[in-house]
């Protein structure tokens, strides 16, 4: 194992503005991106707040995903954490870019425990 593990922190425009706002629909798509990326969830907590917006966590063995939403502009911001080399963050950073049909998707990588970081963009405002 060359890092301790790898972040994935991603900015999602143009995002399904109900499914930015229902509590439950962002719930099943953090979970189901998880279970795509072969990770084993832990616990799930997830918020709605008034008048809109959804922010929420999913605790998995290898670390954690999470998400705070702003249906008004169309626009999530995600995190995908995994310690160790068996989990793809990448995968459930793209499953949750499908689910909240999201047309530019914005992704920074960065590896954790190596020491200083280095941010490197992975994708550049990549149309998806």
């Amino acid at each position: 194992m060359d890092t301790m593990g790898r972040h994935v922190i991603a900015e999602l425009w143009g995002c399904n503005i109900d499914k930015l706002n229902d509590r439950e629909a962002m719930e099943n798509v953090f979970v189901n991106a998880a279970l795509e990326a072969g990770a084993e969830v832990r616990e799930v907590a997830f918020h709605k707040f008034a008048p809109q917006g959804v922010s929420g966590v999913v605790i998995i063995s290898e670390s954690h995903l999470t998400i705070h939403s702003f249906p008004e502009h169309g626009y999530a911001s995600i995190d995908v954490y995994t310690c160790g080399d068996t989990i793809d963050p990448n995968v459930a950073s793209d499953y949750i870019a499908k689910a909240l049909e999201a047309t530019e998707k914005e992704t920074l990588e960065l590896p954790r425990g190596m020491g200083p970081v280095q941010a490197e963009k992975s994708k550049a405002k990549a149309k998806v």
